[in-house]
């Protein structure tokens, strides 16, 4: 657990204030896994001087978000994204998808996807595209 929270506070402001929808939040399963979230936020208060805005929450019901929002960044390259041929809960679902929307948001080295492009089962062209955008030094989203 302490990789992923480690992973998560390092790749967005956790100090920035959104709405419900877009806010920084932690949810836990049990008491264990709160008091992780909680002792990993006040380490990670040392560094900000200004109060961090992440909520540490229960688990409740989760609903997914709308169809547009899915693989936002994978979106914003509409041949590639088309060329995966992959829409509603297929699109939910793909673990290829979720892989390539990491990859062309800027989180993953151009010779990671050289890697793992035959095992993903992706298209040459789909490869280089791939690469193509990693080295055009995409930004990263949070």
């Amino acid at each position: 657990m302490q990789q992923l929270l480690d992973k998560f506070w390092e790749n967005h402001d956790p100090t920035q204030k959104h709405k419900t929808q877009y806010m920084s939040a932690i949810f836990y399963h049990n008491e264990e896994q709160m008091k992780v979230a909680e002792n990993s936020m006040k380490e990670q208060q040392k560094k900000y001087s200004r109060p961090i805005a992440t909520v540490i929450k229960p688990v409740g019901t989760f609903y997914d978000a709308e169809d547009y929002h899915q693989k936002y960044q994978l979106r914003q390259h509409a041949s590639l994204f088309k060329s995966l041929n992959l829409k509603g809960k297929a699109l939910l679902k793909s673990h290829v998808a979720a892989k390539l929307n990491t990859y062309v948001s800027g989180y993953v080295p151009a010779e990671q996807i050289e890697k793992e492009a035959k095992e993903l089962g992706l298209t040459d062209a789909q490869k280089n595209e791939i690469i193509k955008i990693i080295k055009a030094g995409v930004t990263r989203h949070c």
